[in-house]
Order: C-alpha cells, then structure tokens, then sequence
C-alpha cells in the first residue's frame, strides 16, 4: 500500500512515520513524504520504503504530484485558510489521480458538539479559524472521496495510547489526548481503510472529560 503524507513533518505525522517503519504489521507500507523543505526528513531519505517530495500545499500542481500514484492520503494539518485552497488542491488532485482514500486533520468543535464549561471556552479559542475548519469537513464530505475527518483533542506529549472515538452524531469525549493517541487513529485507518470511512470522528482521553480546560 502506498500512503502520502502532507505536511510530514509535523509530531503527529512523524510518530505515524515511525510505527509504520518499524512495526512489522505495516511492513507492506510504502511512504511518501510531502513537506515543504524535505531535507527535515533527510533521516528518512536512505529508507527504501520512503520517498521525500517537497510539497506545497497552497500549490495545486506540487499536490498533484505528490498524489499521484498513491493509495491513501494522510494530511497532517488543520485548514485553517480562508480560501481552502489546501483542501480544494487536496481533493483536486486525489480526483485526477483516481485516488480514493483520505485522512484530514480538523479540530474539535465543528458541530457544536463538545459539551459544557470546556466546549464553551474551545469555542471561544478556535471561534476565528472555525468557518474554514468547517468548509474543510464540509468538502471533503461532498467531494465523493472516501473521507475521515480527524477532530482532534488539544494534545499532550504523554506517552500512553487511550483514547475514545466519538463520531459526529455523538457529543465529544474527553477534553485531550496524546498524539500518540492520534497517530494511533490514523494507523488503525491505514490498517482498515473501511474503519471511520465517510465519518468525522473525535478522540481523547475519556479520563480528561468533565476539565474545563486542557489537560497537559
């Protein structure tokens, strides 16, 4: 299976990097890596199941490219761009290419759905980049890809997988989580790309629920 990953750098991307390289479950997984400057992943470039592409997100061709050939796409970053053009270049190039699968990172809180004191004050944080997280989810679900969009807690670096999967019918879970936890998300995908398909689903920590602010 040959997966993209767009904005490969990021903490999440690499820790998803790093299992699918070394757990033998995942052996069968060719990477190829799409960053803006991809001498950050020079590390990488020696592994024969990785390809380093520098790609643009904002660019429409430098996507095209990255896609291209590929079975499943993993973006690693929130849309937060008035215009979407990450989006739109995303699921332009995945059309083109006759690619099917794709993974969107987005926040939580695109429907209102995280309860109480905690989801009043997530609002009140993420009120200036909501429309465009929202129009992001909202084309990847009328793109005909088969979608996931990922909602994510506010992270912590903690060490443990645990987390609860919500989906967008269900308030959210917990408060945060680890991105150990998200990566994990995203390589239950890749494992079964029929799991979340056509979803928006959240995941934290279910420990975390009932904190009225993040949990470190």
């Amino acid at each position: 299976m040959k997966l993209l990953i767009l904005a490969a750098n990021g903490q999440v991307a690499r820790i998803v990097e790093h299992r699918i390289l070394n757990e033998s479950q995942f052996a069968n997984v060719e990477l190829t890596l799409g960053l803006r400057r991809a001498q950050r992943l020079a590390a990488l470039a020696d592994n024969p199941r990785v390809r380093l592409v520098e790609t643009d997100l904002e660019d429409a061709q430098s996507v095209a490219t990255a896609v291209t050939g590929q079975d499943m796409v993993f973006v690693a970053v929130v849309d937060h761009d008035a215009d979407n053009a990450m989006t739109k270049n995303v699921i332009a190039a995945m059309q083109q290419a006759h690619v099917k699968r794709v993974i969107f990172t987005n926040i939580l809180g695109l429907y209102n759905e995280v309860p109480g004191e905690f989801g009043r004050w997530n609002l009140a944080q993420v009120r200036a980049g909501l429309k465009a997280a929202q129009n992001s989810d909202q084309l990847l679900a009328a793109s005909g890809l088969t979608y996931t969009t990922l909602r994510l807690p506010w992270l912590n670096d903690r060490d443990e997988v645990k987390y609860t999967v919500t989906t967008r019918q269900q308030p959210y879970v917990g408060v945060s989580g680890s991105r150990q936890s998200v990566a994990d998300v995203v390589l239950r995908i890749v494992a079964d790309p029929q799991y979340a398909a056509n979803d928006s689903i959240g995941m934290a920590d279910p420990d975390t629920q009932g904190a009225k602010r993040p949990v470190y």
